[in-house]
């Protein structure tokens, strides 16, 4: 079977169809995963995806440092918990039935001092109860077995994390979506969704398509189109920029796989951390830092409605005023790259500042609640003949496959579908 790396863009629909039975709103991995698996379920039906960007997989899918998460960090018995260890092991399965590449390279998450060690305890005892395979809590010395150059006083190794080239994902399932029926329309941005008695009208830069029912997986734009489609308001999306270092030879030869801290697991981040890419490449980030606009290079006045959406949210100042430290060393990290790299350095000392170059950023769409809360899970809600992915961060790449049939069921559920 091909490599997935080999294809080039699919051959995507020059327009809207104006009907479908199902329509899915967003073509990152979460969206073309939902439109596979409802074809799957819905074999008869006719299902399209509506991407407003001209490309697929343009945004979060496209700009991370595609780690394959094993699901250590997340609250037993949440959303993340489940689907990121069933969606690690579902696209590890994926990956060796498309022959693309992905990599179990392992990961150490690795504790500096003492006071970090109760949070390095409670990683332990989450990934035991969260099936995480293979988990093993480790010395001073057995970090250099695993990695020469690191430095810390106990870690955890995941050796089930792993690296893979999430756009090739999202490539392969768009293939899987055109191969079973489906139709894919780029440069079609959705701006509307009104309901009626037997279907929904989605207004969007095309015209309109007439669905019986829709699932909106649009990242930064997804409480949008839910308060577009009548539902509550809260949360909203408020972006975060996260801008990644790539290591330059010899500071490059010095990281083995993944390496990342003991993370503070009161915010939804995973801190600085050092990642060899599915390419050989070693990326250092992300910053953390708020942003005023929801995708890089947009238009001024979608900038100025970005801005204005985030700044006029009770819950941005409150979460300001709560992390206004943190805030000050994500600002210090976005405009100094060499603090970013001693940052790093503090796990792999013999890092030189001057070996990390800039490397890409991305948005990460994130959920904040009007009190303040950074939603932590992934969170849905329905309105009526649409289902609307509300927060659907990191690990949503890696818990794509198990999002999608976790999608179907609700819908199911939901809308009565034959799924």
């Amino acid at each position: 079977m091909a490599s997935a790396d080999q294809w080039t863009e699919p051959a995507v629909a020059a327009a809207a169809p104006a009907r479908a039975d199902l329509a899915v709103v967003g073509a990152g991995i979460v969206g073309l995963a939902v439109a596979r698996e409802l074809i799957a379920r819905n074999p008869r039906a006719s299902v399209c995806v509506l991407e407003r960007e001209r490309e697929l997989a343009t945004h979060q899918t496209g700009h991370s440092s595609g780690v394959i998460h094993s699901g250590i960090y997340y609250a037993p018995g949440s959303l993340k918990a489940r689907l990121c260890v069933e969606g690690a092991r579902e696209l590890y399965e994926y990956c060796d039935r498309r022959a693309i590449p992905a990599r179990r390279s392992g990961k150490l998450i690795v504790a500096l001092s003492p006071r970090e060690l109760p949070r390095l305890d409670e990683l332990e005892r989450r990934a035991r109860a969260n099936g995480v395979p293979g988990v093993q809590r480790l010395s001073a010395s057995q970090i250099t077995a695993i990695e020469p150059h690191a430095r810390g006083i106990a870690a955890l190794h995941s050796p089930s994390t792993g690296v893979v080239d999430f756009g090739a994902v999202a490539r392969s399932l768009a293939h899987d979506v055109l191969a079973t029926g489906g139709t894919i329309a780029t440069g079609c941005e959705v701006t509307g969704m009104s309901a009626g008695a037997r279907s929904l009208r989605l207004t969007h830069t095309h015209g309109d398509t007439t669905a019986g029912h829709a699932i909106c997986c649009a990242g930064a734009w997804s409480d949008r189109l839910a308060v577009a489609a009548s539902a509550s308001a809260d949360p909203r999306i408020v972006p975060f920029r996260g801008a990644y270092l790539r290591l330059a030879p010899p500071s490059a030869a010095l990281v083995r796989a993944l390496i990342y801290p003991v993370p503070d697991q009161s915010l939804p981040f995973l801190g600085v951390h050092l990642t060899r890419d599915i390419r050989g490449e070693v990326l250092i980030g992300p910053t953390a830092l708020i942003a005023l606009s929801r995708a890089p290079g947009s238009s001024t006045p979608a900038r100025a409605r970005d801005a204005l959406s985030t700044l006029a949210w009770p819950g941005t100042w409150r979460v300001l005023g709560r992390w206004w430290k943190t805030g000050l060393t994500e600002l210090r990290h976005a405009a100094q790259p060499a603090a970013l790299a001693r940052a790093a350095a503090r796990y792999v000392p013999d890092i030189r500042s001057a070996d990390a170059r800039p490397a890409f950023a991305g948005i990460r769409a994130q959920a904040l609640a009007r009190d303040g809360r950074l939603i932590d899970d992934f969170a849905f809600s329905a309105t009526e003949r649409a289902l609307h992915v509300r927060n659907a961060p990191s690990p949503a790449a890696t818990s794509a496959l198990a999002i999608a049939r976790h999608v179907a069921d609700e819908a199911q559920r939901a809308f009565g579908l034959s799924c």
